[in-house]
């Protein structure tokens, strides 16, 4: 992918009834409905030919459905019967995105205050806007390991629950106002927005050390908010007010930054999402540019894709972003409520 230097230009800019058997197939907001696509391209990929393309658009998601997730025969019925679409929910501002270690896809809704977990292979997910006594009021984050779930909500700490909904714990010490997640083996990664300070916690909830403070140096944070984690243990985190990224090793020693303010392409207006894929490439995105940068890890640029508006490949306001094992990586692409697919295509 080093090869990569043609940049995409970075702009701102039903029912069913069968009679007599009761078989039936089968989220609205109040903001202004996203216009109407044509259709699915044909051929999406970034760069534009006749360079060699890297990234190839795959398809987009506004509920379960979209995905091949049907309801069982009873949810179908009742949810005919009452009218909702109760499973089947729109997303309505999908933000925080994370994969797991079995490749099913965490997606928090800030506008719903509800998080999902979708396991694609098998073509099921799950629901939540409480587990225990505890409604999400912000949920800005989620991350799944080994059947647990991590929630950071902005408003009310980190919340760990278990897949059948069971609440674990909640986490408010140390914490002022938590906004990203990342998890390994052992440890909970929350970055703090408030204290503009990276946390460190064990899975059980038990703080372990934490290092940051408000700053522009290396290591120092303005507003830190989504976080990743690459195969090697590195730890990616937005800086967002200072406009870049920084990484640190597996002991949270700074060993670099990816990007600065700027309009050129490499740089950031409002850095949201980081992950990285199974080659290493670090993908950004940008809320206030409407697209998603591509570098390597050593923070040059290597690719840009999309742009504002609402076809495939654009984006309004985009957030969250994750990459699974495949080099699938998922876009939160949150003011046209839908997450979009796009495939790692390249050799490296």
């Amino acid at each position: 992918m080093t090869d990569m230097h043609k940049l995409a230009p970075i702009l701102r800019l039903p029912l069913l009834l069968v009679a007599g058997g009761l078989w039936l197939a089968g989220c609205t907001t109040p903001r202004p409905q996203p216009a109407a696509e044509a259709g699915p391209p044909a051929s999406l990929v970034w760069p534009a030919p006749p360079d060699p393309p890297r990234i190839a658009w795959v398809k987009n998601f506004t509920r379960p459905a979209d995905l091949g997730i049907k309801r069982s025969a009873f949810g179908r019925i009742a949810n005919w019967v009452t009218g909702s679409e109760k499973g089947n929910e729109q997303l309505l501002r999908p933000f925080g995105l994370s994969v797991d270690e079995k490749d099913e896809l965490c997606v928090t809704d800030t506008a719903a205050n509800t998080v999902w977990l979708f396991d694609l292979k098998a073509k099921k997910c799950s629901r939540w806007d409480k587990v225990g006594s505890v409604r999400f009021e912000s949920p800005v984050a989620m991350v799944a390991h080994n059947g647990t779930c991590y929630v950071a909500d902005s408003a009310l700490g980190i919340i760990a629950f278990s897949l059948a909904g069971k609440l674990l714990f909640t986490v408010t010490n140390h914490l002022g106002r938590p906004s990203g997640l990342a998890v390994d083996d052992k440890t909970l990664w929350v970055a703090d927005a408030q204290r503009h300070c990276v946390v460190k916690f064990d899975l059980t909830g038990q703080f372990l050390s934490e290092f940051g403070h408000r700053g522009t140096g290396p290591g120092e944070f303005n507003f830190p908010t989504h976080l990743a984690r690459d195969t090697d243990g590195r730890l990616y985190v937005t800086d967002s007010l200072n406009g870049r990224v920084q990484m640190f090793d597996a002991d949270a020693h700074f060993i670099g930054q990816i990007g600065q303010f700027g309009d050129s392409p490499g740089c950031f207006s409002r850095p949201k999402g980081v992950t990285v894929d199974s080659l290493g490439h670090v993908y950004v995105a940008d809320a206030n540019f409407d697209n998603v940068q591509v570098f390597d890890r050593q923070g040059q640029i290597l690719l840009g894709l999309g742009e504002a508006g609402r076809d495939s490949g654009q984006f309004w306001l985009p957030a969250g972003v994750a990459a699974n094992r495949q080099n699938e990586i998922f876009v939160a692409d949150s003011y046209n409520r839908r997450v979009q697919v796009f495939r790692y295509i390249g050799s490296q």
